[in-house]
């Protein structure tokens, strides 16, 4: 049962809302923003996903060389070799590349609704080798006195999730890859637990096992251990075919509220939740039986991927939840949800 009220502005940001980051660039998607409030302000770290303007006939393909500079891959679309039936990812001699490449941009509100472009805030691209198709689905948590980034790196190498650490948003802390891969959905406990760190990431087996979600800790945010499973994919349900944690999980007085996405095998994409144990996060309470949020509005059920809901960034006004979230893999959108309703839609 869709519980939540979307934002009548819906959707509010555009690719055509952003400036592509370079020229012969355009914006083919905005996606998953990580969300924190800044100096009085909602913040929104955007996915922005850009690919070179097309030449008939051929696909072109951004990617990052070993210098750090973009540069573009041609492929030609009668090559037999190549296939790019899907949207997202050609597929040529066996490899894989992403038909966009992604860097994450800050934008800003005072109202939650309105946002737009700091002056005097860099975006953030990828960095080296494990960065170089690009960065993506970041999502951020406020520890202390500094605000800790986990986002999606692509490269041939695989997927698997970076740390950036930033107290003003002007200078960063690169701590390199703290999951290899494949792994990503990586989100953060906003304080310790029994005088440890936690985090949910999502490994992938395509043998073994499946896309799940799972817990570790840490003495430090960088070394993680002690692994394991809280939750995986459902035969049959909404969530059958992969299951992934969203933002920080929300502390309440029954526990650890995380919202979570699922699909199935149409990649239909749907909001859940699951209620962890305070003390111990790896006690799984309760489970969305049905999604809280699903693809219902035009604009999440059409797009560069349809029917699509993702989110990785919400904030928190007493009993209302600001969720913000990206809709068919192209636009930002918000929705609000009462706490106390997800928690009396879960199954104990």
């Amino acid at each position: 049962m869709d519980i939540a009220i979307r934002n009548n502005q819906n959707p509010l940001l555009k690719p055509s809302t952003i400036k592509p980051s370079m020229e012969g660039m355009k914006i083919e998607c905005l996606l998953n923003p990580g969300v924190f409030v800044f100096e009085g302000k909602t913040w929104l770290l955007l996915r922005v996903a850009e690919m070179p303007q097309q030449i008939e006939g051929t696909i072109q393909v951004p990617v990052y060389n070993e210098a750090g500079k973009i540069e573009i891959l041609t492929f030609h679309k009668s090559d037999p070799e190549l296939n790019f039936a899907d949207p997202r990812v050609i597929t040529y001699k066996g490899k894989d590349y992403l038909t966009t490449l992604s860097h994450l941009r800050l934008v800003c509100s005072d109202n939650g609704v309105d946002f737009y472009e700091p002056e005097g805030y860099s975006p953030i691209f990828g960095a080296d080798k494990l960065e170089a198709y690009g960065i993506e689905d970041c999502r951020v948590v406020k520890i202390e006195n500094a605000f800790h980034l986990t986002y999606t790196q692509v490269s041939s190498f695989g997927v698997g999730v970076g740390h950036i650490e930033t107290e003003d948003w002007k200078t960063f802390k690169r701590h390199g890859m703290i999951f290899p891969p494949h792994n990503k959905d990586c989100a953060i406990f906003e304080e310790k637990i029994n005088g440890k760190y936690y985090a949910l990431h999502r490994p992938s087996s395509p043998q073994l096992g499946g896309n799940y979600i799972w817990l570790a800790e840490s003495p430090d945010l960088i070394h993680w251990g002690k692994h394991t499973c809280i939750a995986t994919s459902r035969k049959g349900m909404w969530d059958s075919a992969r299951v992934g944690a969203g933002a920080a999980p929300i502390k309440t007085e029954h526990g650890w509220l995380e919202i979570y996405h699922g699909a199935n095998e149409q990649h239909r994409y749907c909001l859940g939740a699951l209620l962890l144990d305070l003390h111990n996060p790896s006690k799984v309470l309760a489970r969305s039986e049905t999604p809280i949020m699903e693809p219902m509005a035009e604009y999440e059920l059409k797009g560069f991927f349809g029917n699509v809901i993702f989110t990785n960034g919400h904030t928190v006004d007493g009993d209302t939840l600001k969720l913000y979230y990206g809709a068919s893999d192209e636009v930002i959108c918000l929705a609000e949800l009462s706490i106390k309703e997800i928690l009396s839609t879960l199954k104990f």
